[in-house]
């Protein structure tokens, strides 16, 4: 949203794709996520977002074959004493999207040290800022249900059209 601070207290959505929609993460089997080597340094590298910005929380997540649903709760941010160097093309400091470029650079760090040399992110990320329990909740819904909704999901390669 323009002009919103999103370094503000609030609970965000955010999804975030790989390159292409390529299912680097693993595959779903039986309605069941089978993470790859990829997918559990993604999992691993969520885990940690509260270890590295004290002033986030994280809820619901899930990861999906080519993408990862999660709900990340950014709380008060001057206790937090994580040292960040501001650069002009820097987003504001303690903001959402700092966390999340922080994220994806651990993502990607761990997977070029690991030799997965061909492993990309998506350029941007989707956010929704979650206004109130209902929205909360059914947001939760969703990405408790992501996995068995794989067949429909735009997500899917298998359900975006070739031209």
């Amino acid at each position: 949203m323009r002009d919103y601070d999103y370094s503000q207290s609030a609970e965000y959505f955010v999804t975030i794709c790989t390159y292409g929609n390529k299912c680097s993460f693993g595959e779903i089997l039986q309605g069941k996520m089978i993470l790859s080597a990829i997918g559990n340094i993604v999992e691993n590298c969520w885990k940690q977002i509260p270890i590295h910005f004290h002033h986030i929380e994280l809820d619901e997540y899930t990861i999906m074959p080519n993408h990862i649903h999660g709900i990340l709760i950014i709380n008060d941010y001057s206790r937090d004493v994580q040292l960040n160097v501001p650069t002009r093309l820097s987003p504001k400091k303690w903001t959402l999207s700092v966390v999340i470029r922080t994220f994806k650079a651990a993502v990607t760090t761990e997977c070029r040290r690991r030799k997965f040399n061909t492993f990309h992110w998506q350029p941007r990320f989707y956010e929704h800022i979650i206004r109130d329990d209902k929205d909360l909740n059914n947001i939760r819904d969703y990405i408790a249900n992501n996995i068995i909704q794989w067949s429909f999901d735009k997500e899917n390669p298998q359900n975006i059209p070739f031209y």
